[in-house]
């Protein structure tokens, strides 16, 4: 039981920090050139989706991390 939660874990981690790396974050370069970066926008599509699955992960995350503390 604890090898199967440390794999879940690890490959959990990993989907994480992929996750985390996906998402846009900010204007860019746009602010160089005189694009406003206060711009409010929603999330939409595929950013949407990433975002929520991150949520996701990290929930899942947590709760392997407790089960992995109470198992050991």
């Amino acid at each position: 039981m604890q090898t199967y939660l440390s794999v879940a874990q690890i490959v959990l981690s990993i989907a994480l920090i992929l996750a985390v790396l996906f998402q846009v974050r900010g204007g860019g370069l746009g602010g160089i050139f005189g694009q406003p970066d206060t711009v409010f926008r929603t999330k939409r599509g595929v950013e949407k989706t990433l975002f929520q699955l991150t949520i996701v992960l990290v929930v899942l995350f947590i709760i392997v991390s407790i089960m992995t503390l109470t198992v050991s």
